[in-house]
């Protein structure tokens, strides 16, 4: 899953004068003391309503601020790091932004030690089919499983009331459930997964480093893995060039898969990678293209750069204005945020009341902050036929490329109802705010995107839907790919 990495943009900001420092490594103690839970909660209870563009998208600062409340009547006695980590997870949920989380990633060392490790991971990759737990894909070798499987029970506890206790920690937008449920799954490839990091934290995890799985009314004992062994063999999709594949099959359909567009750092010519690609559908007069964005949830803008190959006149862009509830951050709070870019502790005149949103100032950066900037045709077009396959895991960059791809019909939208939502999202720049006294991290979007007309609170639906079966799992068959490939066959 992607997220943002609070170190890979930190590492170049030291030169910047930015605020680097780690918060206290208060998690190495076995309880948090009530006036540090306390003290924190206050902290971002006031970062949030004076920072966070979406609170009163749905939820509201006044309902905000009454579960601070209600939280800090909780930390009323000692809790445990794993209790209060949890707490700021529900907490941050109810916001439903999918960019608001204490998040995993972000979080000391000390934290992340104490809380996110061990062995405690399931070893084995699954989804959520029909309110069932589906066993996708077996990660150790040597276990008696195999993908189509429904696990009944975890460590003795069904995975029905599992998800139920797990749904309510699910950062995403708006009501997209879809969205909740793809997080709470396991696909074996992803940093810190939100059901490998809460788990052990909702239920009770054994802790020998076996897992105790119920298949068909039998309990088999397997052994669990680290987190270690989860990233390592997910690599690929954290390698310099994002796990992209592109080739052209024998039946002359290219198929462009693209895992990952958090390539934020990374000095691999992507550009080029996909410049070259559609250069290589041109030349071999390809029958069409699949793009496989199944597995992203986002980072850059990289469909932009593969649209503009694709279309032959611009192509408007959804009308979303930037938001922010701030022009300077004041000076109380500075000290509990980092960020990679000091400009974000102060928009000047870029930030202005339009008198369209109370409580807002409208931000205009550079003049593509304008609603609308049409994307352009760029160098020779590939016109043939071409597919985007979608999932709820789309919902950042990906979920904005799908609706551009559903505005414009460039191309036919194949699979699940994507992440994010279509009465905006947050994002853009980030503050990471440092919880010091108890050393956690939570990250806070600064930007919000919002639509000049009302939207459904909905992801964006597919042309073609899909719907994966458990038989599809047993059969090794990939619906939506097949699908997707008769499509453009027959376009």
């Amino acid at each position: 899953m992607f997220a943002i990495d609070r170190r890979s943009f930190l590492g170049a900001s030291l030169a910047a004068g930015v605020s680097t420092a780690l918060p206290a490594q208060a998690t190495a103690t076995a309880v948090l003391s009530p006036k540090a839970m306390r003290d924190d909660l206050a902290v971002l209870g006031e970062v949030y309503a004076a920072l966070h563009p979406g609170l009163d998208r749905y939820l509201g600062r006044r309902a905000f601020a009454a579960r601070i409340e209600a939280l800090r009547d909780w930390a009323a006695t000692e809790r445990s790091p794993q209790a209060f980590f949890v707490a700021l997870g529900r907490l941050t949920a109810a916001v439903r932004c999918g960019h608001s989380y204490p998040n995993p990633v972000n979080q000391p060392d000390a934290t992340a030690e104490n809380l996110l490790s061990g062995r405690n991971r399931v070893p084995f990759a699954f989804r959520w089919i029909d309110g069932k737990m589906v066993l996708t894909r077996v990660l150790r070798d040597e276990l008696p499983l195999r993908p189509g499987m429904v696990v009944e029970a975890v460590d003795g506890l069904p995975a029905t009331e599992l998800l139920r206790r797990l749904m309510p920690l699910g950062r995403a937008d708006g009501s997209n459930d879809g969205k909740r449920r793809a997080l709470m799954a396991v696909d074996g490839t992803g940093r810190y997964g939100a059901f490998d990091v809460y788990r052990p934290l909702v239920s009770a995890a054994r802790a020998d480093g076996m897992v105790d799985v119920r298949m068909r009314g039998k309990t088999i004992r397997l052994p669990a893995m680290t987190e270690e062994e989860r990233q390592a063999l997910g690599k690929g999709g954290q390698a310099d060039d994002g796990g992209w594949e592109f080739a052209i099959g024998t039946d002359g359909v290219g198929l462009l898969r693209m895992p990952n567009w958090a390539l934020y750092n990374s000095k691999w010519d992507w550009r080029g990678f996909i410049d070259r690609s559609v250069d290589q559908l041109i030349e071999q007069r390809a029958r069409g293209l699949i793009v496989d964005l199944r597995e992203n949830e986002g980072g850059l803008d990289c469909g932009d750069v593969l649209l503009e190959r694709l279309i032959a006149k611009p192509v408007p862009a959804p009308t979303y204005r930037r938001y922010v509830r701030y022009r300077a951050v004041p000076a109380a709070l500075r000290s509990h945020l980092d960020t990679w870019d000091k400009s974000f502790f102060d928009w000047s005149d870029k930030a202005s009341d339009d008198g369209r949103r109370p409580g807002l100032l409208r931000l205009v950066r550079e003049a593509d902050d304008e609603p609308g900037a049409p994307l352009r045709p760029r160098g020779p077009r590939y016109a043939g036929p071409a597919a985007v396959l979608i999932s709820p895991t789309c919902s950042s960059a990906t979920f904005g490329f799908a609706q551009l791809i559903k505005g414009s019909g460039v191309a036919t939208l194949v699979g699940e109802t994507s992440g994010g939502n279509q009465r905006g999202i947050n994002g853009g720049a980030y503050f990471f705010v440092q919880l010091k006294e108890t050393g956690m991290e939570v990250d806070l979007p600064l930007i919000g995107y919002f639509p000049d007309r009302p939207q459904p609170d909905a992801g964006i639906a597919p042309d073609i839907f899909v719907r994966t079966t458990v038989a599809d799992v047993v059969a090794g068959r990939d619906r939506g790919m097949d699908t997707a490939r008769r499509w453009v066959r027959s376009a």
